[in-house]
Formats: C-alpha cells, structure tokens, sequence
C-alpha cells in the first residue's frame, strides 16, 4: 500500500499514531510570491518518494511517508512547521529557505534531527566539525559566487582586472550571503563591485536598474527568487543591458524567469547545480506516479529545472537512507541514524545511473569536515527560439583558497557564540 501522505500544519494531532514508516517532512510554499519555485521543487521531491514506494515499496522494504506543510517562504510559519511535524518522526529537513534553515539550524542540532540545506542556508555549514546536523552538499552560495566569477574569468581571457561587476539581490539573508565572497574575489582579481539590494518580494526595481544603466557595469550577477527573478530580466531589457553579460545564481534560473519576457530574455545565464540533460527516471514518474494520479501537482512541473532540483534531493536522501541502513543494520532508521548516513554519503555516476538520473550532478563523498560536497556548478544560457536552457561549460570549481577561510572564519565565530567545541566525535 502506498502510505505517502500529504497534511496540513497540525493537522496530524489529530490522527492516528505515526506509522513505522520513514518519514520525510516537506516545508513546501504552493502559496505567495515564491510559488512559482516553491511548487515544481515540491513536486518533484514528493514525485520521487512515490515512485520509490510504488515501484520498489519504498527504501529498505521501508514506505516513505510526506509530511507536506505550507510556509508560504515565511521565516516564522517555517518555523511553525518544523515544531508542528518533528515529532512524526522527521528523518531530515530540507527547509527550501535559507531565513527558514538559519532559524532551524539551533532547534534541530538540539533535537538531534539533521537538515540539508542544498545550495542554500548557512555557508559555514559545510564545516561538519561544529554544524554537525546540518549539510549543504553540493554546493553552497559563496561556492556560486566563485563559480560565477571563474567564469567570467574564462570569458576573459583569465583577467577581470579594471571590470565592474555588480550584484543585484533580494534583501535577505539568502541574497546577501555572497557579498563577502565577492568582496574577496574582487580584492584578488582587480574588479569593481557593487551590490545593489532589492526589496521583498521584488516586483520593483526600476531605481536599480536605472543605476545600472547610468554606471554601465560589464556584468551583473543576480541573487533573486520567485517574481524578482522575472521582474529583473524584463527590465535588464527595458535598459537593453546584454543578457550573455547577466548571470543568476541557480535559483535565478528557471523556466519562469525567463519564459514572461520571450525573445528578450534570450542569452540569460544562470548556473545550475543538478545539471541537464535526458533522465529515464521521468519517464518512470509519468507512467508511475502521473499517470496513475498519484502525483504531488497537476503533472505540468515534471522535468522542468526546479522539478529536477526537488527529484536530486530527495535521490540524495534516498541514498542518505539507505546508507544509514547499511551502517546500522535496520531498515526503520531513527533520525540519528539518518545523520550518520548523511555524513557517510558517496554520490556515484554509476548508481545515479542506476536511478536513472545519469550526469544530474557531480561524484561526491561527505565528511566530517566535509558536510558542503565538491562545490561544483555548470553555466546554462537560456535559448529563447527552443524554450530551453543549454549547458554550456562542464562543471566549474570554486576557489578554495579564498572559500575556505571565509568558512572558518564563520563557523569558527559561530561556535564561539555557542560555546561549540569542533569536533568529529
């Protein structure tokens, strides 16, 4: 039987006992101006829990049960949400907000509950040694503004000395976390840059842009979400700023930003963590979970750039769990458990192939003073005549040198704070 169950926030105090099953909270927004990522990630992270119960009943002979709970992209109803289902024997989070993740990183190290924050939330987690119950794999922000800079480099000729280069981003926690790296970077590489806030949720932002268009910086990087993504791009057209010169973080690039301004969005980058590609497992989704009206959405999310950013994390939790079998001997894994099995992660191509997911992302093993990945991310250019996103470089590895401090520092502040002693033990 297919136990995957969607409910409300706080609807489960009034239901039967928690089943023996594993169980998966989704801290999803279906609602408000974020929507428009909240939903396809949703979908395809709930999609591909089904599937694994339908086809494989479940993992380990273990069903998977969603706990759906709606945050809206809200900090305070995100934390709600955590408190209203860990006791239904949440194995891990994965908060889809860095405010939402910030606010969880204290509440579920106490509760013993691990958190993957993938692509998003706290940097300094990576540093597995203080944050031991949160992950990041396998990319983190500051990771993506090296990445975006790399490229750039390689767009010229290895030198960015006397460019500038400015940042347009949501003012929030999420899109402030790359400024100190890119503060860094310009130090290392001679480049101007200028970070240029927009305010929630960014339907606004003709006074930035009216400022770019006056100091005519080379390039400009974007760290936005949901319509601040779609708002940005139009009027990067309205000023006809060059849009192979305009590069989006990897939630800065999706079929939706794009798709309102048609032609003029052509050219767009972005970078992308989960890859590209054909993936037999959608196949496997429609005739299996679609088809049979089992899916999580309406079914018109399923293979877009977001739909696939949901299935990768919940196959890496699929993988977290099944090591965290192996390493303990049960299938009915505790949340401990789960926290093992994360840290002990190897990402293959041959078993993402198994999965049929081939070249969703890069090979990776976790750590102890590892919990981030490889740090790791192509540049997809968007193609407006086809509607689709092109991968156009190999994955690009960011800057160690200048990363790595910058977490110690972080993390080390952070431990500090809350009298943390480092350690893998």
């Amino acid at each position: 039987m297919n136990k995957l169950t969607t409910i409300a926030a706080g609807a489960f105090l009034a239901a039967t006992p928690a089943l023996a099953d594993l169980v998966i909270p989704d801290l999803s927004y279906r609602t408000g101006p974020y929507a428009a990522g909240g939903i396809p990630f949703s979908d395809g992270y709930q999609d591909y829990f089904t599937l694994l119960n339908e086809r494989d009943g479940g993992i380990g002979g273990e069903s998977v049960r969603i706990v759906e709970c709606e945050t809206g992209f809200n900090t305070e109803k995100g934390v709600e949400c955590y408190e209203a289902t860990k006791g239904e024997g949440a194995l891990v989070y994965q908060p889809l907000s860095t405010g939402i993740t910030y606010q969880l990183i204290p509440k579920a190290t106490a509760d013993g509950i691990p958190i993957h924050s993938m692509g998003y939330g706290r940097t300094s987690a990576k540093n597995g040694e203080v944050f031991r119950n949160v992950f990041n794999y396998p990319v983190n922000y500051w990771d993506g503004a090296s990445i975006a800079v790399k490229h750039l480099l390689d767009e010229n000729g290895g030198s960015l000395d006397g460019k500038k280069i400015s940042l347009i981003y949501h003012n929030s926690g999420y899109g402030k976390e790359p400024i100190r790296t890119l503060e860094a970077l310009a130090e290392k590489h001679g480049f101007t840059f200028k970070a240029l806030a927009v305010d929630h949720p960014g339907q606004e932002q003709k006074s930035q842009w009216l400022q770019i268009r006056r100091e005519k910086p080379d390039y400009v990087l974007m760290w936005g979400w949901g319509v601040m993504n779609q708002v940005a791009i139009q009027e990067a057209a309205n000023i006809r700023f060059p849009m192979d010169k305009f590069l989006g973080v990897w939630w800065s690039g999706a079929d939706h930003d794009v798709l309102p301004s048609g032609e003029k969005s052509n050219g767009y980058k972005a970078l992308n963590f989960n890859g590209g590609g054909e993936l037999p497992v959608l196949a496997e989704i429609q005739s299996m979970v679609a088809d049979k009206g089992l899916a999580a959405g309406d079914g018109s999310n399923i293979g877009n750039v977001i739909y696939r950013r949901g299935l990768y994390a919940a196959m890496l939790a699929q993988l977290a769990i099944e090591k965290a079998q192996e390493i303990h001997g049960v299938s009915d894994i505790t949340p401990a458990m789960m926290r093992d099995g994360m840290e002990a992660l190897e990402v293959t191509n041959a078993r993402m192939n198994e999965l049929g997911a081939p070249n969703i992302g890069p090979e990776f093993a976790v750590s102890c003073d590892n919990h981030g990945g490889p740090g790791t991310a192509v540049v997809q250019q968007w193609d407006a005549a086809n509607q689709s996103w092109n991968v156009i470089t190999d994955f690009i590895s960011s800057d160690a040198d200048v990363i790595k401090p910058l977490i110690d520092e972080d993390s080390a502040g952070y431990a500090d704070e809350n009298n943390i002693t480092a350690s893998c033990s």
